[in-house]
């Protein structure tokens, strides 16, 4: 296990701590730890959907259709590519 070297400080309105205290409790934890816990499954749940995505089987067949499609001349968006971008 790598040693822990990071701070994170939050600061919060004492009825927010009480809530998370509580809850800390009755998960058997202290503070640090259901924080812990919980920020890194929301940060694991906000990056999901750019590392990984769940097809099933039609879904899947449909996904592979379009990518085998055959390319198709779109001129409003060559024409858009072709333009100079407001950030150059």
């Amino acid at each position: 296990m790598a040693q822990k070297s990071e701070r994170i400080e939050v600061r919060t309105t004492p009825n927010m701590k009480a809530l998370l205290q509580r809850a800390a409790t009755f998960s058997h934890k202290n503070v640090t730890e259901f924080l812990l816990e919980a920020g890194i499954n929301a940060a694991e749940e906000a990056l999901i959907d750019r590392r990984m995505f769940r097809l099933d089987d039609a879904q899947w067949q449909a996904f592979q259709d379009v990518l085998d499609r055959p390319v198709r001349n779109k001129p409003r968006l060559a024409k858009l590519l072709a333009e100079k971008s407001v950030l150059e």
